[in-house]
């Protein structure tokens, strides 16, 4: 690039560019960005661990950074001893994905944690998300994220049916996972080393078939999207290299690591209109935004607009897992330096999209909700009000009118008029919302047009967007 290109690179926001690059230099560019997106050929997919809250997700995160050689001996040693030392052996390897000590302390995650791995195909980002009741809200920003879903069940007596029972969290977080776009679910029966279990096929085979049905009404489909296995995370059986015959002599199926590099992933769409919903942003040396791309690729000098209050950006640098990258496609989570906007005037919700054609911004749309389990005595009619999660927003909303009840059976609209509707329902309403956000039709951007409704901290429905008002 000669100096005159680098002058202009640094010019203002404000300031009109001048139109005429030399060619090939840009011809070039381009070649060498699409030589870099080849590079990483990797297919790369996020796993969000979820399952109630002594299940042992932070432990099998960690196990699966250890046995991918992402956390060296000694700093297993290490947590080893700092877990002893707070009299918590079996923790050590949570300690891997619990960064904070406030979890360490509690044994409980309640960040979002990060770690990547990789097998022989695939590039992997763990999510490893919190399974305590308190902190769903952070589940619901980790999953929002993930392609497949690793729902991790305790073996141990007593514990699988806490968890499953209702107010256990693994049937909050498998309604969540399937709302917010997680497709395809690994269950993992851990804990089969518990010398309550030891390793019995009985207890896998009840866990499972009590599993299934649930799995199905979640809206699964059990044969095609669903795969068990049985593991110990603490002792790292079953998870890169299969189970020994002689501790689990029936188990004829795949390894965990097996099961996660065959799962097929969802397409999206390289050349499509730029999408990428914010999560979390920062200052260093000028704005920073981090989020997933959900739509379209990204290179640095491109100009985006900042979604719903349309800020015109442009990109500095892309960061991909710490790496700088010049151009990233979907699916990858990144890390994204702006200029032209101050950090405050961003929040998480808000939309990196293309400037040609930008993610709509809305007070109002109409939506599919099935109705999963209101409040004790509530009915769900015009005037309900509860609280919107869609991609990383977080907002009011109430619901204005119920418009149609759909037959569950036939799936088709009921004639008579619908003024409130009761649990597993499901109905077509407009909901508004106090500020605009950024929403796409389902039909158009699944993983933008999809919800969930809370109220007082439980989930009461979720839903899909089917219409968005005229702009």
């Amino acid at each position: 690039m000669g100096m005159k290109d680098e002058v202009h690179g640094r010019s203002q926001p404000g300031q009109a560019e001048p139109k005429v690059k030399n060619k090939e230099v840009v011809a070039l560019e381009d070649a060498e960005a699409q030589e870099e997106m080849e590079t990483n050929k990797k297919r790369h997919l996020n796993v969000v661990f979820i399952g109630h809250v002594d299940a042992g997700k932070s432990t099998t995160g960690g196990q699966i950074l250890f046995l991918s050689g992402q956390v060296d001996d000694r700093t297993i040693q290490k947590y080893e001893k700092e877990a002893k030392d707070k009299s918590r052996e079996s923790w050590y390897m949570a300690y891997v994905m619990d960064t904070n000590e406030e979890e360490r302390v509690k044994g409980k995650t309640v960040e979002v944690g990060r770690a990547h791995f990789e097998t022989e195909t695939t590039r992997f980002t763990i999510l490893d998300a919190p399974g305590h009741k308190s902190y769903v809200p952070n589940m619901i920003s980790g999953a929002s994220q993930a392609d497949i879903g690793v729902l991790v069940i305790s073996a141990r007596k007593g514990e699988f049916e806490t968890g499953y029972e209702r107010g256990g969290q693994t049937r909050e977080h498998v309604q969540l996972a399937k709302t917010l776009g997680v497709a395809k679910l690994l269950v993992v029966v851990n804990k089969m080393d518990d010398p309550t279990v030891n390793w019995s096929k009985e207890r896998y085979d009840e866990i499972e078939s009590k599993m299934t049905p649930f799995l199905k009404s979640s809206g699964y489909n059990v044969k095609k999207d669903v795969q068990f296995l049985p593991i110990s995370g603490l002792l790292g059986s079953n998870m890169k290299t299969r189970v020994d015959k002689s501790i689990c002599s029936w188990w004829n199926g795949p390894c965990l690591f097996e099961a996660l590099d065959c799962i097929e992933v969802p397409l999206r769409d390289p050349k499509g209109p730029f999408r990428m919903p914010i999560l979390d942003k920062f200052k260093d040396m000028g704005t920073v935004v981090m989020g997933k791309v959900e739509s379209g690729s990204v290179c640095e000098g491109d100009s985006l607009l900042v979604m719903p209050n349309k800020a015109q950006v442009k990109v500095v640098a892309v960061y991909c897992d710490e790496n700088k990258v010049r151009c990233a496609g979907p699916g990858e989570n990144l890390r994204v330096r702006l200029s032209g906007i101050e950090e405050e005037d961003i929040l998480s919700g808000f939309v990196l999209s293309s400037v040609v054609k930008p993610i709509p911004a809305v007070t109002e749309f109409t939506a599919q909700l099935q109705i999963l389990e209101l409040l004790e005595n509530a009915i769900f009619t015009a005037g309900y009000k509860a609280v919107l999660h869609v991609h990383s927003v977080v907002e009011e909303c109430e619901i204005v009118e119920l418009l149609q009840q759909i037959d569950p059976k036939t799936r088709k609209p009921m004639k008579k008029k619908v003024l409130f509707v009761k649990n597993g329902a499901v109905v077509v309403c407009r909901v508004q919302v106090n500020n605009s956000i950024c929403v796409e039709k389902f039909s158009d951007f699944p993983q933008l047009g999809r919800f969930t409704l809370r109220t007082e901290g439980k989930t009461i429905a979720v839903g899909k967007v089917t219409d968005l008002p005229v702009a």
